[in-house]
């Protein structure tokens, strides 16, 4: 049972420190498409349907963090509860692999081969940058997809600057090309 108010990753601290970041990393490897860690690996520090919501809880942490371009302030408000181990881990886990996250994720929104775009909403905001002095003013496109995928409709949610809407949009070109050809 999760304490109240607590993170959804609180039952990370019951791995020792020493273990954390090589979990971590081996969490992100699972989320750009290599194999996630074992749990006979971890069987000593959780029992199976822990090791399911650590794995869950994590994977979907990370994901959420990526996908809504939050700052390292506002990860570090999601952390609080957390030690400082494991806080450590968890931010040098982002700024190392964030980008390898960011396109696992916009990998999972082009991959819709068997799946069928449901609804779409997108909205423009400009960003503001809170640790630089003078204000950046970018243009962020919010996109949410709803996808349905064996019967079952998801929600997928990304943040992308125009670069990276450009890059989507030629995904999304090449791979309309390639169903084009296979009809």
């Amino acid at each position: 049972m999760e304490p109240e108010g607590g993170t959804p990753l609180w039952q990370l601290q019951k791995l020792p420190a020493e273990r954390g970041l090589q979990l971590l990393h081996k969490i992100i490897d699972g989320i750009c498409g290599r194999p996630y860690p074992l749990y006979q690996d971890y069987h000593s520090v959780w029992d199976s349907t822990e090791w399911t919501h650590v794995l869950e809880d994590i994977t979907t942490f990370f994901k959420a963090i990526v996908g809504k371009n939050l700052s390292d302030e506002e990860v570090s408000q999601q952390l609080n509860q957390l030690n400082s181990f494991h806080q450590e881990a968890i931010m040098k886990c982002l700024k190392s692999r964030k980008d390898e996250i960011k396109h696992a994720l916009l990998r999972e929104i082009v991959d819709i081969s068997s799946a069928q775009l449901q609804d779409f909403d997108w909205q423009l905001k400009l960003a503001l940058s809170s640790d630089k002095i003078a204000t950046l003013q970018m243009p962020l496109l919010n996109l949410h997809l709803d996808v349905k995928e064996n019967g079952e409709v998801k929600p997928y949610s990304v943040e992308m600057s125009k670069e990276e809407l450009q890059n989507l949009i030629n995904s999304l070109e090449a791979a309309n090309k390639v169903v084009l050809q296979l009809k």
